[in-house]
């Protein structure tokens, strides 16, 4: 019987191996929510949704399983809503444990063309370099994310953490 188990565990481990060609890129840190499936390197589907990020985002990642079986995600870690970070941070890493799904992460600076992002308030982020500030804008800016047609636009960063950065109040 232990036999049994152990070679069903490692038939299911290798299933688990073999390659997928699809991957996920969620952008979750202002609305509307974005999410992008990517077959070989490009969109092939784009999903928005005006929904809360809590509400949403596990839903519809289970559903896209269903249809595409992929094998990675990336997420924008940040700079962006502290709160939407932490619950896909949350849900992906708990993909990772029960389904063996890799995930990675890259700045929101990759998905708006470089633009500030809503920090508080009249706060927003700006990236200067490699750096990453907070700065103070009267007037209210657009907050427009886009998901690259292609993934090998998107720099993924060496960890996949969230990005933290507080403002100064």
């Amino acid at each position: 019987m232990k036999w049994y188990l152990l070679q069903n565990h490692k038939v299911g481990s290798l299933q688990k191996v073999l390659p997928s060609s699809y991957e996920i890129l969620i952008v979750s840190i202002s609305s509307p929510l974005l999410i992008g499936v990517y077959k070989n390197g490009a969109l092939v589907e784009n999903i928005e949704s005006d929904q809360k990020t809590s509400e949403v985002l596990l839903k519809i990642l289970t559903e896209l399983f269903k249809i595409y079986n992929y094998s990675r995600i990336i997420y924008t870690s940040g700079p962006g809503s502290y709160m939407a970070i932490k619950l896909t941070y949350i849900t992906l890493r708990s993909l990772e444990i029960l389904k063996n799904i890799r995930f990675d992460a890259c700045e929101a600076f990759e998905l708006n063309g470089n633009t500030p992002v809503k920090a508080m308030g009249k706060l927003y982020f700006i990236k200067e370099k490699e750096t990453i500030i907070t700065k103070k804008f009267d007037e209210v800016l657009e907050q427009r994310f886009s998901l690259p047609s292609m993934l090998s636009e998107v720099t993924i960063l060496e960890n996949n953490k969230p990005l933290y950065i507080l403002p100064a109040v």
